[in-house]
Parts: C-alpha cells; sequence; structure tokens
C-alpha cells in the first residue's frame, strides 16, 4: 500500500465534507423558520401541563398562537391569573383579571336522593351506562350516573367518587381544564367561579310534577329562590332556575327558601356585617342600600346592624364611603 491510496481517500471524503457542510450551513440560513422569541418565553412561562384545556394540542401550539396574537394571553386555564399576568408582561398587553373557575357536578342526585329504574350490571363506564335503557339505570336522565368517566379523563386527580355513588369535585386540585366537561354523556358538570358557594345543583328541565317523583333534591320549577333573591340573580327558563354569577352575593337567602335543598350553599359560612362606630359618620348611605332593612340609625347617628336580620351580601360595605363596614 503506497502513500497515495491513503492521502487520495482522505483528500477525497475531506472535500465532500466541505462540500457538504457548506450546502447545509447555506441550506440552513436560506430555509430557516424563524422562532419569535416571545413565542419561547411564553413556553417557558408556561405550566406545561400539555392538556389541552386551552383548545390547542399542547403548550407549543398555545405559546405560538398567543405570540400570533391568534390566542388570549389568559387562555391557559391551568395556569390561571398568575401566568395569564406573566404572558401579558411579555405580550406587552393588560389582561382583565377574571375570576378563577372550577368545574363543578351540577346534581345532588345519588343513589338514596334519586330512584333507580333498574338495576345496573354492566360495564363501569358513564358512557357505556347511558346507553342502556334510556340514558342509565337512573330515574333522573339529567342525573350523574357516578361511574367515573370524568375520574378517568383528570389528569389532576381533581374527582372522586363518593358514597352514593355521585362524582364530586376537589376545587382546590381542578384546573378547569374542561376534560370532564367534554366526556360527560349527561351534561352535569360546568364551570363556576371557584369561590362561589351557593350552587344550584339541579340539571334537570322537566316539570316539577314530574321530576319530584324521581328525586328527592331536585329543582321542581317552584321559583320561590327566583322570587326570593334580593338582588335578581337568579332567573329561570326551562323549567329550570339559574344564577348569574356576576349578580350574586352569596347572601344565602335562596339557600334557606328552596324547599328540596336544590341550591347548594354552607349556611354556617355566611358572614354579618360589623359597624366600626369610630369611623361611621351616620351618613345613612348603608341603611339605604340594605336589601333587608338590617341597618338602623338616624343620620349623623351612629348606625348598628340587626344581626338577626343581616344576610351577609355585603351592600353595605360596597357603599361605606369610610370604610366603616367589615363582613364577618
Amino acid at each position: 500500500m503506497n502513500l497515495q491510496s491513503i492521502i487520495y481517500p482522505i483528500i477525497s471524503l475531506g472535500g465532500l465534507g466541505l462540500v457538504f457542510g457548506a450546502g447545509l450551513a447555506y441550506a440552513s440560513q436560506k430555509f430557516a423558520v424563524e422562532i419569535d422569541p416571545r413565542a419561547l418565553a411564553i413556553r417557558d412561562a408556561l405550566p406545561g401541563a400539555n392538556c389541552g384545556g386551552c383548545g390547542l394540542p399542547g403548550c407549543d401550539s398555545f405559546a405560538k398562537a398567543v405570540a400570533e396574537g391568534k390566542s388570549p394571553v389568559d387562555g391557559c386555564p391551568v395556569g390561571g391569573p398568575d401566568c395569564a399576568k406573566a404572558l401579558a408582561e411579555i405580550m406587552g398587553v393588560e389582561v382583565d383579571e377574571r375570576a378563577r373557575k372550577v368545574a363543578k357536578v351540577i346534581c345532588n342526585g345519588d343513589k338514596e336522593k334519586c330512584r333507580d329504574k333498574f338495576d345496573y350490571h354492566g360495564i363501569n363506564d358513564c358512557v357505556a351506562a347511558s346507553m342502556v335503557g334510556g340514558g342509565g339505570d337512573k330515574a333522573c336522565n339529567y342525573s350523574c350516573l357516578g361511574f367515573g368517566t370524568c375520574v378517568k379523563a383528570c389528569q389532576f386527580d381533581a374527582i372522586e367518587i363518593i358514597e352514593g355513588r355521585i362524582a364530586r369535585i376537589i376545587p382546590e386540585k381542578c384546573t378547569a381544564c374542561g376534560k370532564c366537561i367534554e366526556v360527560c354523556p349527561k351534561d352535569v358538570i360546568d364551570m363556576v367561579p371557584y369561590d362561589q358557594t351557593v350552587v344550584i345543583t339541579c340539571n334537570n328541565k322537566e316539570t316539577g310534577k314530574v321530576v319530584r317523583k324521581k328525586c328527592e333534591v331536585a329543582c321542581i320549577a317552584c321559583q320561590i329562590c327566583v322570587k326570593a333573591c334580593p338582588f335578581d340573580a337568579i332567573d329561570f327558563k326551562n323549567n329550570l332556575a339559574f344564577i348569574d354569577y356576576d349578580k350574586c352575593t352569596q347572601c344565602f337567602v335562596c339557600v334557606e327558601k328552596c324547599p328540596t335543598g336544590a341550591i347548594e350553599g354552607d349556611l354556617e359560612k355566611r358572614k354579618k356585617a360589623v359597624i366600626d362606630e369610630n369611623t361611621c359618620v351616620g351618613c345613612t348611605i348603608c341603611k339605604k342600600h340594605c336589601p333587608v332593612e338590617a341597618i338602623e340609625g338616624e343620620l349623623k347617628g351612629k348606625h348598628k346592624i340587626l344581626a338577626d336580620k343581616c344576610i351577609g351580601c355585603g351592600a353595605c360595605e360596597a357603599k361605606c364611603p369610610k370604610k366603616s363596614i367589615t363582613m364577618n
């Protein structure tokens, strides 16, 4: 083997390497795909759950869409307000601070309260069960079947099946990704504000006479709550009452008045207004705005809350010009 037989291959391969290298370098410049640096920054600010709650395949797609102005900066339900603020800062825009929302099962008709049509012995899955007997084994066709299809769909362990075979969502764990809503065959899961404790937990749109025979805790279309609400926060449609959460003050009046317990709310959490006599100037503004006449006092005199009448709506606190009222 002579020296030439060694050198020539080396030179040939080296030359080819240089040519191909130069070609690849040119191609990388010529056909380079520009990446918006904001998309990279947005991707780093996202939680990385890749849950699809934003309506896109994953966090990378969402970051790109936000950078291009095709998706809102507050479109990530998992990241919540803090994430929205971070993305808004990257994009140089402002974001409206919205109340955090979580999923809620709009049904309290467990096995004890909702009558059965038959004994189901099929697959442990809500979709499968809903195909049997015209909507499942429960007499109410709008009720939670409780076989855990939503539990399987939740990536955050935020849903459990409790005693009585009904699904319950753990608000602290819920990211509002919407997967449970997508898979529920009965459409009994909805989004509610995280701090909303007063919720109508019935989805049945049948008449009161019909639904009363099926479930003990159903809305019977009596409209007592609609008439009782001091803030017109409850409306009525298709034999079912529903709450306007933007108007609701969580005064619990509807909870007290509902004859079937279809409106959920912990009365022990009801707050009472307290007036600081040291700063109260007796302007009577709070007295004028109290919907239940729970405040007494004359003009320029010290005012007093009548605890037995106060419903904890907070109307007086919101209107007091001296910030002399707190809710405790």
